[in-house]
């Protein structure tokens, strides 16, 4: 058994990550385990920002955004002197295994370390994106689907009220999660997703026909990652093959990252953070807590890392039908 754990956030923040540190430290005690906090990712790991953690140190965090044990990207721990420096520290502290909450980015990074020093991780999926292998959603990823699509609601008011049709960039740099969701709870007409490279000259005879159609206001979402270019370039494009159409622009932007998370992603973030501390005390290594149909599963980081997560191709027909 395992006495000394330590738990830390990196990368980008996401909607429940304090909600997964707070089952963390709390199935730790619950085990009888120590759990320290590692402030700043990798970063704090190199500079030895540990800070013990217990039951009270955790308290009214379910609710809160954010990460109270912040965030920060680390280009030293990339390197095999910064790596060194953080394993020095990890013995100093006494740790003996880590909880990692994040991406991609962060189990590459603990695998390397794990390759060299022997360091167990176990990670706990934390991002918006949902775009991990391994699990059916990420800690983060309802709230930000839900913070977009309020804004979304929002701006279809002022699209119908003015007759404008509004090209609105979502998150989502390589995968189109956050886009197609909020595509069909928004009622939008177009989707652009990194995934069906949809072209611009498609957009435009979408738009072209719903104008046939006497249709005088319309929502396209745009995932950030789209391969057309940026949301601006889109509208552009859009707007000098068919200049009778009054266009704006959105960028829902990094409101998506922040807020209370909703009870779906408290609940998985308490699973899944219960998940890793107990998989990290049976001997797990190098692997990602998820859940799948359901049930809880671990996955190699090195699956999490180089498989590719497909997008439901039926809600891609889900947008087509209900535009017709």
């Amino acid at each position: 058994m395992m006495k000394r754990i330590a738990v830390f956030t990196s990368g980008g923040d996401a909607p429940g990550m304090n909600a997964c540190i707070r089952a963390v430290v709390r199935t730790a005690v619950y085990h009888g385990i120590e759990v320290y906090g590692i402030m700043r990712g990798y970063s704090g790991m190199i500079k030895g920002e540990f800070v013990k953690l217990d039951s009270a140190s955790v308290s009214n965090t379910v609710q809160r955004g954010g990460t109270i044990l912040k965030s920060a990207r680390s280009q030293k721990f990339m390197t095999k002197e910064g790596r060194q420096q953080a394993y020095d520290q990890l013995m100093n502290n006494g740790i003996e295994g880590l909880i990692a909450i994040g991406g991609n980015g962060t189990f590459t990074g603990a695998t390397l370390f794990e390759q060299e020093f022997g360091i167990p991780t176990v990670g706990a999926p934390g991002t918006i994106d949902n775009d991990l292998f391994g699990t059916d959603y990420t800690i983060g990823y309802d709230t930000a689907v839900n913070t977009a699509l309020e804004a979304i609601d929002k701006i279809r008011d002022t699209a119908d009220s003015h007759d404008r049709c509004f090209f609105i960039e979502v998150m989502g740099r390589d995968s189109g999660y956050i886009a197609i969701p909020c595509a069909i709870g928004g009622g939008a007409e177009i989707v652009m997703v990194p995934e069906t490279q949809m072209s611009t000259e498609a957009v435009i005879d979408t738009l072209r026909e719903g104008w046939k159609r006497s249709k005088t206001s319309f929502i396209v979402i745009v995932a950030e990652g789209e391969v057309e270019g940026n949301v601006h370039e889109v509208a552009k494009r859009v707007k000098a093959a068919i200049p009778q159409l009054d266009t704006r622009v959105t960028i829902v932007g990094h409101i998506q990252r922040g807020g209370s998370p909703t009870a779906a992603d408290r609940l998985l973030s308490s699973q899944i953070g219960i998940a890793a501390v107990e998989g990290l005390v049976n001997g797990m290594r190098n692997v990602m807590a998820g859940i799948v149909d359901k049930k809880l599963v671990y996955t190699p980081f090195a699956d999490t890392i180089s498989k590719k997560k497909l997008i439901n191709q039926s809600f891609m027909r889900m947008v087509e039908i209900l535009n017709s």
